[in-house]
Order: C-alpha cells, then structure tokens, then sequence
C-alpha cells in the first residue's frame, strides 16, 4: 500500500473530519485498511458494503433512474453512493467504489474499470474512473483499495 494509512487517520483526526466508506467491488477492503490502524475509531464512523443494485438503493439511496440509465459502474453512481454515505452516517468525508474487478466485463465496461466517488458534507461529489485493466480479480481489488485510500489522503491533506 502506497498510502501511509496511520498519516491519513492522524491528519483527519487532526482536521476534525469523520470517514464513511460505501463499497461495491472492494468488498469492505478500504475500510479494513483504514481500521486496521489503532485509533482509527476516532476517525472511522463506518462502511457500507453494497454489492447488488438493492443494497446500493436502500443504504445509500442510489436512485433507481441513476443505475437503470447508467449501469452500477458509472460515475454517477459512484457519486450518488458517496453523498449517501456521507448523509446516511453523517460523516464529513466518503469514498465509494464500483467496478469490475473480474473475470468478465463487456466492450462498454471492460473488467478491472473502476469508478470512485468522493463526497465532503456541504459539496458536491467529485468522481473519476481508473481503468486498471485485467490484472485479476485480487489486483484490480487491491488497486481500487489503494486508490481510494490515495483519493481520502488528498481529500484530508
């Protein structure tokens, strides 16, 4: 891991902030990662894992429109599991994570395209989507993890 996850805690906590993580392809990784570090309690409320399209809607208030127009691996929904995590558990700070990790995808949605969405109570998401390519399920799993702990480590910075 490229993140120095202890330095992320430390200087949230220091700013005040409050972590959520909403889940999808990752599984709960990224919030393991982060309660990994003793202390974290302080800074870490809680993650949501959402795998399937219900969990999405009914714990984070992903819209049904949103995921029918979109699909579960779009920026826009990433951006809809953040900001609901971030009114859900009222934190100040969300990262979420869907993609495909693999095996599989399609032409439009190759496997190892991973979208993230980053919410700060008071404003609006801001998304992005790394393709990281079929590496296996267990590498682009990873690398979705290490890339959202980067994403929380800018946002904390």
């Amino acid at each position: 891991m490229s993140v120095d996850v202890a330095k992320l805690i430390t200087q949230a906590k220091a700013a005040g902030l409050t972590i959520a993580t909403a889940e999808s392809c990752t599984g709960g990784m990224i919030a393991a990662a982060l309660t990994d570090v003793p202390g974290s309690s302080a800074v870490v409320d809680r993650g949501f894992v959402t795998y399937s399209n219900d969990a999405k809607m009914q714990m984070l208030g992903v819209k049904t429109e949103t995921l029918d127009a979109k699909g579960a691996v779009s920026e826009d929904v990433a951006a809809e599991m953040a900001a609901g995590a971030v009114t859900q558990a009222g934190v100040s700070l969300a990262v979420s994570v869907t993609g495909i990790a693999g095996p599989g995808g399609s032409e439009f949605k190759p496997e190892g395209r991973v979208c993230f969405g980053l919410a700060r109570a008071g404003y609006p998401a801001v998304t992005e989507t790394v393709d990281f390519g079929a590496i296996g399920r267990a590498n682009v799993r990873t690398a979705a993890r290490n890339h959202a702990l980067s994403l929380l480590m800018q946002a904390v910075s």
